[in-house]
């Protein structure tokens, strides 16, 4: 058997996954298992998203000039080790400063691992293209929504089509994916609402009957996943396999600003930090904070970004010469490293 070793951009559930060769975790000879219903929770490692990775741009932005980046903006991970016997679990804990979570809190009960996975990797696909709104709505930059997947025997999977893109819902403009989820939720499962899109360069107006779904039915369904792209020829594309979770949504915004936006955003320094982000740039709670913030300043980061919500977690921890800050939106990120960059205080978890 072997110890599973995941990478996570945490606030979901695991991803990245190396097999390491370890002890038995069953009874010579039977199936029974000898792990622990624990995981043990670490630093994970950390990106740079303005940098390359095997010679591939972590974030590839192409149809438009992109300015000169410099400095670093690692987004970081927290890395979660599950499938452990007591032995390794106390390993764990006496002597890397992983700590130990009931197992159910990276695969709950009533998910499977390939479950918890396709979840984790559909949180990742979400942050990326809130990333992309959050950060072309601070540039000022039109948008639409594109239909990216349909759901198999869903209301939209024979009406509508990978590339599609969404301009208004029940007879309101789409402004956002996010915007366009929040005209679906208003409805009931049953009812008929009007889905205009074009194809082709082609205005379609379809009528689809809502489904129940299947995790809530309260909830109606249309069965469709969204991204929001640029309304120019601007595309952008996140290059990181194997990575999961919702929080490296903030640091991929910012990426995307510093990129198509004049000067360094970062002033040049090694910023690194964590956080959600929604398509208004509002940034959002994560798991394993100061995992986070330990390995951004092991690898040398002198400004870490941090949910103002996560700040509990941090208050009174030391994490050498690096500095923390707080923040809350895009903008706020945007304006404590322009603080530090020029020598100004910056606002930490107080």
């Amino acid at each position: 058997m072997n110890r599973r070793i995941r990478t996570l951009v945490f606030g979901a559930v695991p991803v990245l996954a190396l097999l390491v060769a370890v002890n038995t975790t069953s009874i010579p000879g039977t199936n029974i298992s000898v792990t622990v219903p624990y995981a043990a929770e670490g630093q994970g490692p950390t990106f740079n998203t303005l940098g390359d990775i095997d010679g591939v741009t972590v974030v590839d932005i192409t149809g438009t000039e992109v300015d000169e980046t410099a400095g670093k903006l690692n987004m970081t991970t927290v890395s979660v080790r599950t499938n452990m016997t007591v032995m390794q679990a106390a390993s764990r804990w006496l002597f890397s400063g992983d700590n130990l979570i009931p197992i159910e809190q990276v695969i709950p009960q009533d998910k499977s691992e390939d479950e918890v996975n396709e979840l984790n990797q559909q949180a990742f696909l979400v942050s990326e293209s809130a990333a992309t709104t959050a950060a072309l709505r601070y540039l000022n930059k039109p948008l639409e929504v594109e239909v990216a997947d349909t759901v198999v025997d869903s209301p939209a999977h024979d009406v509508m089509e990978v590339g599609d893109r969404i301009v208004a819902i029940g007879g309101t403009d789409v402004k956002s994916g996010g915007h366009a989820q929040e005209l679906v939720r208003k409805k009931r499962p049953g009812e008929v609402v009007t889905v205009s899109f074009v194809r082709d360069d082609k205005r379609m107006d379809a009528e689809v009957i809502l489904a129940t779904h299947p995790n809530d039915p309260t909830m109606p369904l249309l069965g469709i996943s969204m991204v929001t792209v640029p309304a120019e020829d601007i595309t952008v594309e996140y290059n990181l396999d194997d990575i999961g979770g919702p929080s490296a949504g903030m640091i991929f915004a910012l990426a995307v600003v510093d990129k198509l936006s004049p000067g360094k955003l970062n002033g040049g320094k090694f910023v690194a930090g964590t956080g959600t982000i929604d398509d208004n740039g509002a940034v959002g709670h994560i798991g394993g904070v100061v995992h986070k913030a330990k390995a951004a300043a092991d690898s040398g980061a002198e400004l870490f970004l941090a949910p103002r919500s996560n700040c509990g977690e941090l208050r009174g921890k030391s994490f050498g010469t690096m500095t923390v800050a707080a923040v809350d939106t895009l903008e706020e990120a945007i304006d404590q490293m322009d603080r530090y960059a020029n020598g100004k205080d910056v606002e930490g978890c107080r």
